[in-house]
């Protein structure tokens, strides 16, 4: 019996958002995806605080570094402190390829960087990349 994989996006583009669950959908693997919009409301969801009382604990998360009331790097640093969450996989997923974003974010322990393609066709092969650092639990 397979595992559904669920994943964490924190991503304040609804665009990106969409594309990136179509993504997941081609895959082979049942996947879930919930997204949040800003490092508040992913903090929130992580510490199951408020409206996310009820979340489930991803698997993974995918982070962009853009956005409001809290960069992506914030956020990270802040997950990256919380014990439960030291070891979790995250993946920068983001539009930014500077050099200062990849250095900030790897120093801050994100397991991958991943540059957003503007391709189509790229973009979806770069999310279906992404599952390989997920991690789910023994049976």
């Amino acid at each position: 019996m397979s595992r559904q994989l669920e994943i964490l996006m924190v991503e304040d583009n609804p665009g990106d958002v969409w594309l990136a669950f179509e993504a997941l959908q081609l895959g082979h693997e049942p996947c879930k995806l919930y997204a949040v919009r800003d490092g508040n409301q992913a903090l929130a969801f992580l510490r199951r605080e408020g409206q996310y009382v009820h979340a489930p604990c991803p698997h993974l998360i995918l982070l962009d570094l853009s956005l409001p009331r809290r960069s992506g790097h914030e956020v990270l640093a802040e997950i990256r402190a919380m014990e439960e969450f030291a070891d979790m996989p995250i993946v920068i997923l983001t539009t930014s390829a500077a050099e200062s974003d990849i250095r900030r974010a790897y120093e801050l322990q994100a397991n991958d960087y991943l540059t957003k393609p503007t391709d189509l066709e790229l973009l979806f092969d770069t999310v279906r990349s992404i599952k390989q650092w997920a991690r789910l639990p023994n049976e």
